[in-house]
Protein backbone atom coordinates (compact mmCIF):
# COMPACT_ATOMS: atom_id res chain seq x y z
CA UNK A 1 0.00 0.00 0.00
CA UNK A 2 0.96 3.80 -0.85
CA UNK A 3 0.45 6.89 0.34
CA UNK A 4 -2.77 8.31 -1.87
CA UNK A 5 -2.82 11.88 -3.40
CA UNK A 6 -5.13 13.39 -0.86
CA UNK A 7 -2.19 11.90 1.51
CA UNK A 8 0.57 13.30 -0.52
CA UNK A 9 -0.92 16.68 -0.73
CA UNK A 10 -1.25 16.99 3.40
CA UNK A 11 2.20 16.13 3.74
CA UNK A 12 4.27 17.83 0.88
CA UNK A 13 1.80 21.07 2.00
CA UNK A 14 2.80 21.02 5.81
CA UNK A 15 6.38 20.05 5.18
CA UNK A 16 7.51 22.63 2.62
CA UNK A 17 10.23 22.15 0.73
CA UNK A 18 13.45 23.86 1.62
CA UNK A 19 16.39 23.49 -0.50
CA UNK A 20 19.01 25.00 2.07
CA UNK A 21 19.51 22.74 5.49
CA UNK A 22 17.75 24.38 8.23
CA UNK A 23 17.17 23.47 11.79
CA UNK A 24 13.49 22.84 12.56
CA UNK A 25 11.73 23.21 15.87
CA UNK A 26 13.42 20.86 18.04
CA UNK A 27 16.68 21.51 16.71
CA UNK A 28 17.09 18.66 14.14
CA UNK A 29 19.04 19.28 10.76
CA UNK A 30 16.50 19.17 8.04
CA UNK A 31 16.40 19.93 4.52
CA UNK A 32 13.90 18.79 1.42
CA UNK A 33 10.57 17.85 2.28
CA UNK A 34 11.03 17.52 5.87
CA UNK A 35 14.41 14.88 5.50
CA UNK A 36 16.60 14.69 8.70
CA UNK A 37 19.31 12.29 9.11
CA UNK A 38 23.31 11.65 9.16
CA UNK A 39 23.03 13.02 5.49
CA UNK A 40 22.14 16.34 6.54
CA UNK A 41 24.63 18.97 7.38
CA UNK A 42 24.56 22.76 8.60
CA UNK A 43 24.92 24.72 4.96
CA UNK A 44 23.89 22.16 2.97
CA UNK A 45 22.01 22.76 -0.84
CA UNK A 46 20.27 20.47 -2.83
CA UNK A 47 18.25 19.99 -5.92
CA UNK A 48 14.93 19.87 -6.42
CA UNK A 49 15.36 16.87 -7.88
CA UNK A 50 17.36 15.50 -5.08
CA UNK A 51 14.55 16.58 -2.65
CA UNK A 52 12.32 14.48 -4.46
CA UNK A 53 14.30 11.64 -4.46
CA UNK A 54 15.50 11.64 -0.23
CA UNK A 55 11.19 12.29 -0.23
CA UNK A 56 10.36 9.29 -1.95
CA UNK A 57 12.73 7.19 -0.01
CA UNK A 58 11.52 8.41 3.17
CA UNK A 59 8.00 7.75 2.44
CA UNK A 60 9.24 4.41 1.55
CA UNK A 61 10.40 3.94 4.70
CA UNK A 62 7.38 5.57 6.54
CA UNK A 63 4.91 3.14 4.67
CA UNK A 64 7.01 0.02 5.73
CA UNK A 65 7.41 1.13 8.96
CA UNK A 66 3.31 1.34 9.39
CA UNK A 67 2.52 -1.80 6.96
CA UNK A 68 4.96 -3.59 9.93
CA UNK A 69 3.17 -2.00 13.16
CA UNK A 70 -1.15 -1.77 12.33
CA UNK A 71 -2.44 -5.14 12.85
CA UNK A 72 -5.86 -4.12 11.67
CA UNK A 73 -6.70 -3.45 8.30
CA UNK A 74 -6.65 0.04 6.69
CA UNK A 75 -8.28 2.03 4.00
CA UNK A 76 -6.48 4.28 2.01
CA UNK A 77 -7.27 7.04 3.93
CA UNK A 78 -6.63 5.78 7.30
CA UNK A 79 -2.98 4.85 5.95
CA UNK A 80 -2.31 7.87 4.27
CA UNK A 81 -3.02 10.27 7.10
CA UNK A 82 -0.69 7.43 9.27
CA UNK A 83 1.92 8.11 6.87
CA UNK A 84 1.82 12.13 7.50
CA UNK A 85 1.50 11.72 10.95
CA UNK A 86 4.22 9.35 11.61
CA UNK A 87 6.93 11.34 8.67
CA UNK A 88 6.62 14.03 11.51
CA UNK A 89 7.03 11.90 14.89
CA UNK A 90 8.88 9.45 13.93
CA UNK A 91 8.49 5.80 13.26
CA UNK A 92 9.22 5.05 16.83
CA UNK A 93 7.20 7.48 19.03
CA UNK A 94 4.54 5.68 16.83
CA UNK A 95 5.29 2.13 17.47
CA UNK A 96 5.49 3.81 21.06
CA UNK A 97 2.01 5.54 20.79
CA UNK A 98 -1.72 5.54 22.13
CA UNK A 99 -2.98 5.78 18.93
CA UNK A 100 -1.15 2.75 17.83
CA UNK A 101 -2.32 1.15 20.35
CA UNK A 102 -5.69 2.48 20.02
CA UNK A 103 -6.32 1.28 16.74
CA UNK A 104 -4.61 -2.03 16.92
CA UNK A 105 -7.30 -2.77 19.61
CA UNK A 106 -9.87 -2.14 16.50
CA UNK A 107 -11.03 1.14 18.42
CA UNK A 108 -10.73 3.31 15.29
CA UNK A 109 -12.66 6.37 17.17
CA UNK A 110 -10.42 6.68 20.50
CA UNK A 111 -7.56 6.05 17.97
CA UNK A 112 -8.30 9.14 16.04
CA UNK A 113 -8.61 11.45 19.14
CA UNK A 114 -4.90 10.83 19.37
CA UNK A 115 -3.63 12.99 16.80
CA UNK A 116 -4.13 16.38 18.14
CA UNK A 117 -2.32 14.99 21.51
CA UNK A 118 1.00 15.04 19.05
CA UNK A 119 1.08 19.06 18.37
CA UNK A 120 3.53 20.35 20.90
CA UNK A 121 7.14 21.16 20.86
CA UNK A 122 8.89 20.91 24.35
CA UNK A 123 5.44 21.34 25.95
CA UNK A 124 4.36 24.10 23.93
CA UNK A 125 0.99 23.69 20.82
CA UNK A 126 2.55 24.57 17.85
CA UNK A 127 -0.30 26.49 15.91
CA UNK A 128 1.09 24.54 12.59
CA UNK A 129 1.40 21.28 13.99
CA UNK A 130 -2.24 21.71 15.12
CA UNK A 131 -3.77 22.48 12.03
CA UNK A 132 -1.81 19.50 10.77
CA UNK A 133 -2.96 17.22 12.85
CA UNK A 134 -6.57 18.20 12.70
CA UNK A 135 -5.70 17.76 8.69
CA UNK A 136 -4.25 14.45 9.72
CA UNK A 137 -7.31 13.22 11.67
CA UNK A 138 -9.88 14.27 8.99
CA UNK A 139 -8.35 12.24 6.51
CA UNK A 140 -8.10 8.99 8.63
CA UNK A 141 -11.99 9.15 9.57
CA UNK A 142 -12.82 9.87 5.74
CA UNK A 143 -14.59 6.90 4.63
CA UNK A 144 -12.44 5.35 1.56
CA UNK A 145 -14.06 2.20 0.20
CA UNK A 146 -12.78 1.31 -3.18
CA UNK A 147 -9.42 -0.34 -2.08
CA UNK A 148 -8.63 -1.58 1.51
CA UNK A 149 -5.71 -3.12 2.92
CA UNK A 150 -5.43 -6.38 5.44
CA UNK A 151 -1.85 -6.92 6.60
CA UNK A 152 0.04 -10.18 6.74
CA UNK A 153 -0.26 -11.97 10.06
CA UNK A 154 3.36 -11.51 12.32
CA UNK A 155 5.63 -13.77 11.72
Amino acid sequence: MRINSQGLRLLKGFEGLRLTSYYDLKGVLTIGYGHTGMDVYKGQVISEERALLLFKNDLSFFEKGILESVTVSLNENEFSALVSFTYNIGLGNFRSSTLLFFLNQGERSLSANQFLRWNHVNGIPIRGLTLRRYAEKALFMTPFSPTSFSPEPSR
